[in-house]
């Protein structure tokens, strides 16, 4: 999903990189020819004490410089979302959905063709300060640099430890699994469906998205992750399940959001109460409408507080920039963060 821009805290980095990136993406993706398609989004109040915080994301909408939002009663959600119900909704018009695999490959295309080069399969050994800038050790063999941008996502924090570099962050990790509308149902979903996020915590909720190729995504849930490449249920890693046992801001952050947690292992282990979910919103989903879905492991940033980051965080040490936390919607907002970084490069 190519996001609007209405969550984010007016001023935030995230707010000003996801309207900038979002324009700089659609760009991109006309000028590669990379299929992107504009829907209606909807975020829908099926509570009254969610409508306060619908106008406050309103609020922030207008803000944030994202045109055309409209607060709708409940009689008009039908008339974008046939089989949506709820009190009030928040609607977001042209809302773009991509592939971003595709847009991957397309800025690598770019990149080559500006004569850079991208390695895949390479793992990073040590990245340490050089006379003229920067050494890097990998399995792939050394290279040295006047500047190197370390964005390794769920490895950001080890990745920064490796250079020296201590950012004040840790990686936590949380698996979120999807699940899909069977054939002959997609129907119950035209564009985008969102409910009305808590804004305690950074995940959205479950919502359900028409994706390019006309599938509907349901969820995604959020649970801990035990390993940091968790891609599938159950996946354990013994060491990354000793750096959380042993790390205080992780008991610290499930000391603080352990109702959350405890109710999102529920949702995730059961197609019946993700249905429940999402009949808030689609009264007329069923358990036997969803089948299982892809599944995503989210870098989440805590500080040592256990608290968590909910901002880009870009850190310089000499000639390396790390980029720390990148959380949603860092896709969208991917060329608007470049510049920053590139502006970080340009400083080293």
């Amino acid at each position: 999903m190519v996001h609007s821009g209405v969550y984010y805290r007016p001023g935030s980095l995230r707010a000003r990189c996801c309207v900038e990136g979002a324009r700089a993406l659609r760009e991109l993706c006309a000028e590669h020819g990379v299929p992107l398609v504009e829907r209606t989004k909807l975020i829908v109040a099926t509570r009254r004490e969610e409508l306060a915080r619908l106008d406050e994301i309103h609020r922030r909408g207008v803000a944030n410089g994202v045109a055309g939002l409209r607060l709708i009663g409940g009689g008009e959600i039908a008339e974008h979302e046939p089989h949506a119900g709820g009190l009030h909704a928040l609607m977001v018009p042209h809302v773009g959905v991509v592939d971003f695999s595709v847009v991957t490959r397309a800025l690598a295309t770019a990149v080559t063709a500006s004569g850079g080069e991208v390695r895949t399969g390479v793992r990073v050994l040590g990245v340490e300060p050089d006379a003229g800038g920067v050494r890097v050790r990998s399995t792939a063999g050394e290279l040295r640099a006047g500047a190197a941008v370390l964005c390794a996502g769920l490895w950001s924090d080890r990745l920064a430890r490796a250079a020296g570099i201590d950012t004040g962050l840790r990686v936590v990790p949380f698996r979120g699994d999807f699940r899909v509308l069977r054939p002959g149902r997609e129907g119950l979903v035209r564009g985008l469906i969102y409910p009305v996020p808590d804004p305690a915590l950074p995940f959205l909720g479950v919502h359900a998205t028409r994706r390019v190729d006309g599938a509907v995504w349901v969820g995604p849930t959020a649970v801990l992750a035990l390993a940091r490449r968790g891609y599938r249920r159950g996946a354990v890693d013994a060491g990354d399940l000793r750096a959380l046992a042993a790390d205080p801001a992780v008991w610290r952050l499930c000391a603080r959001h352990w109702r959350a947690g405890a109710s999102g292992l529920l949702l995730d282990r059961s197609p019946g109460l993700v249905a429940r979910a999402l009949r808030r919103l689609l009264p007329g989903v069923t358990a036997a409408d969803l089948g299982p879905g892809p599944s995503g492991v989210r870098a989440q940033a805590v500080d040592a507080r256990g608290r968590l980051v909910d901002d880009f965080v870009l850190v310089r040490r000499g000639a390396v920039v790390v980029v720390a936390n990148a959380p949603s919607p860092a896709a969208t907002g991917a060329l608007a963060v470049a510049r920053l970084v590139a502006d970080e490069v340009e400083r080293a």
